[in-house]
């Protein structure tokens, strides 16, 4: 580090200049670099995303879409056999209301399962093509246009008075969401007003505003780079979402590390470039080895076979080196030039002689952990592995019926059915590509365990160009362990030639791609952070012991997402949603992404102040209390910044996406509290000199041994 300060440092009006042009071309490029990002969530290569296109290319309709399943109940004295006709045309009616729509029903197909036991109720499918105000098909659960009353009125003119018609399906019985998109501007205006308020109250001074320069340089140069990916290869609109927020985050994160030792070494007696270079020598490994961190995390992301994964990920990894680059150039230039003018604010010397010393709230708070380090990591401990152990039951796929809305034109459609005797999962039907002639393929199918009925009815909707498509009603419902098999046993029954689609069997696909990998992911995840952090922290035992922690926290996140989505505990008071019994698919790997190096992140920070003041007392005691004192505001600030933003991420309509950010949200919170605040120090405490343990022949390059020695300079270890 003192190499690339004073190389800085002797460059500084090239570095300003260079600093300059990088954020005038960040902003040139930043809307050029919008206009070509991807709105297109392609699972390319997965069997049931291949399959479900082809069917949507070719019929304009169904695949991964859910349908709407009007339910008719005829008055009494009115069987199905009798008003089949009109049952005809009410659904005739449907498709010249929807006229891309693919709509079956007992009068297509003749087949009894249509029909509920009371010879009363009746049901259909409507897979729209383009909806009634004009959206393509598909969308997230909840948030496709409703097309109940659509339904409801063109069905409802033919059929005998006294009938009553309901419209059912996942998408009547979700919670409504508004599908607006996120407002990132929005966004973006609430992270960057909390990191003012936050770094204000740290600073009391202007120098609040040099964090903030350097994360919007950050951003706007992350762009450039952005702009220069989406030549080479898709970079989809995700990045566009998360990256502004975590640049803001990542870059204040350093941005206050490195500043808060420029006003450390200040107050130590040391002035101009001299002062930029202790703080550089100081903090400038520690944020190294954060953005490191951060990048090893969303590693995981970039090596996954799903595309939209790998661009948030790699714009994770750009949005940290960029980071890294501007604190470690621009901001000491800045420092260097302007820091002491725009940190004025009170008298200097009571500003110096705060800054001279640890935080006296922090440092109490260290000795009380230090003091009931025991009942500490206990109590903390045992919290967070009853989470974790509650992340173990997260349910990845498709919600239940069971789980959504109990009140409502859904449910009473749902109800109308399941009164009749008919599965629920009739709700959830799977579509089969089949080439050719269906009847064989939908014959086979039939006989499959799990199996209510198969529906292929030989209609221009339903064949076209040499193709069929046969839709497959299963007994429970695709959500469900027993509905999942039954996806199963139909991909192993059906023929080579027939292709799988649908809803669940794509999220099982998307499952195996990205998960079935994950354990060997993590092992290697583990053992380069191991390999890093063993040579920041000179000790074989304290790189465990932070991963360990950091896998900890992070299952302990899953957990409380677990309790808040899954099991609904707090969500409607909270976020004023009902929650859906399930997580989405794609929740745990990137809140695993993301958060592996951001919880490492403030794990380097506290532990290279640890080592550094172990290196000059030799008292781990003392080095806990010290490290945390020094370092507990900066966490605390820079964690409250990263939550307001993803808390603000968590406020958007989408409701993937507020699934996603409240969980990187509650991640940031649980860490830097529960886990930074107490588990850390208790952990370190009771670990004593054993934290420090180095042997030589372990030591290699610049890292010097650390073996266990008794006594030690200025005091005792343990």
């Amino acid at each position: 580090m003192k190499k690339l300060s004073v190389f800085v440092l002797g460059r500084k009006g090239l570095v300003a200049l260079l600093a300059s042009l990088a954020f005038l071309a960040g902003v040139g490029a930043t809307p050029i670099a919008i206009q070509r990002l991807s709105e297109e969530y392609a699972h390319p290569g997965m069997p049931a995303f291949d399959a479900n296109q082809e069917i949507v290319r070719i019929y304009g309709n169904g695949g991964y879409q859910r349908p709407f399943v009007p339910v008719v109940v005829l008055p009494e004295g009115t069987d199905v056999e009798a008003g089949k006709e009109a049952v005809g045309r009410a659904f005739a009616a449907v498709s010249a209301r929807l006229p891309r729509a693919r709509v079956v029903s007992y009068a297509d197909t003749g087949d009894p399962r249509l029909v509920g036991g009371d010879r009363r109720t009746t049901f259909g499918l409507v897979f729209p093509g383009t909806y009634s105000d004009g959206s393509p098909p598909g969308g997230g659960l909840g948030e496709t246009p409703d097309e109940s009353p659509v339904i409801v009125a063109a069905m409802t003119p033919h059929l005998p008075p006294g009938t009553a018609v309901h419209v059912t399906g996942l998408d009547t019985l979700a919670p409504s969401v508004d599908a607006g998109g996120v407002d990132v501007p929005a966004k973006i205006g609430i992270g960057v007003l909390a990191a003012v308020v936050v770094l204000f109250l740290v600073f009391r001074s202007a120098l609040a505003l040099a964090p903030i320069l350097i994360s919007v340089l950050a951003v706007f140069g992350s762009f450039v780079v952005i702009l220069l990916l989406t030549f080479v290869m898709t970079v989809h609109d995700v990045a566009l979402t998360t990256m502004p927020l975590l640049g803001l985050g990542i870059a204040v994160d350093y941005s206050l590390l490195l500043v808060a030792r420029w006003r450390e070494e200040q107050a130590n007696g040391h002035r101009g470039d001299e002062a930029v270079h202790r703080a550089m020598a100081g903090a400038g490994r520690a944020i190294v080895f954060s953005g490191a961190a951060v990048a090893v995390g969303l590693v995981t992301m970039v090596v996954l076979p799903v595309p939209f994964l790998r661009s948030l990920g790699l714009a994770g990894m750009v949005i940290a080196a960029v980071s890294v680059t501007a604190t470690l150039t621009v901001l000491p230039v800045l420092l260097a030039l302007a820091g002491r003018r725009l940190d004025r604010s009170g008298s200097p010397a009571a500003r110096f002689r705060r800054e001279a010393r640890a935080g006296r709230a922090w440092s109490a708070w260290a000795r009380g952990v230090v003091r009931l380090r025991v009942p500490a990591a206990l109590v903390s401990g045992g919290l967070l592995l009853a989470l974790a152990v509650t992340g173990l039951g997260v349910n990845l796929g498709l919600p239940e019926s069971r789980n959504l809305l109990t009140a409502g034109p859904g449910h009473t459609g749902l109800a109308a059915l399941t009164g009749a005797g008919v599965p629920t999962g009739s709700i959830t039907p799977i579509d089969v590509l089949v080439t050719g002639d269906p009847a064989p393929t939908a014959d086979l199918l039939r006989r499959v365990d799990g199996v209510s009925a198969v529906l292929a009815p030989a209609t221009s909707a339903w064949r076209r160009e040499g193709t069929a498509v046969v839709s497959v009603l299963p007994v429970a419902e695709n959500g469900t362990e027993a509905g999942a098999a039954t996806i199963t046993r139909i991909r192993e029954a059906a023929p080579g030639s027939v292709r799988v689609g649908g809803n669940m069997a794509q999220s099982m696909d998307f499952q195996a791609h990205a998960y079935g990998a994950f354990p060997w992911m993590l092992g290697l995840i583990a053992l380069v952070t191991y390999v890093m952090l063993a040579r920041a922290f000179r000790s074989l035992l304290l790189p465990l012991k932070a991963i360990a922690l950091n896998l900890l926290s992070l299952g302990a996140v899953i957990g409380a997402m677990v309790l808040l989505w899954q099991y609904g505990w707090g969500t409607r008071e909270l976020l004023d949603i009902q929650p859906t019994g399930s997580i989405g698919e794609f929740v745990p790997l990137t809140i695993f992404a993301f958060l592996y190096g951001l919880s490492m992140d403030y794990e380097v920070f506290i532990l290279a102040r640890m080592r550094e003041e172990y290196d000059r007392t030799g008292d781990t005691h003392q080095a806990v209390v010290e490290g945390v004192g020094r370092t507990g505001r900066l966490v605390t600030s820079a964690a409250l910044i990263l939550f307001a933003s993803f808390a603000a991420l968590a406020m958007t309509p989408e409701l993937d996406v507020k699934v996603f950010a409240s969980g990187l949200a509650l991640g940031i919170l649980l860490d830097a509290t529960l886990i930074r605040g107490v588990l850390v120090p208790a952990v370190v405490a009771m670990m004593g000199r054993w934290n420090w343990w180095l042997p030589a022949w372990a030591a290699r390059l610049r890292t010097s041994p650390a073996p266990l020695a008794p006594t030690a300079r200025g005091g005792r270890r343990g």
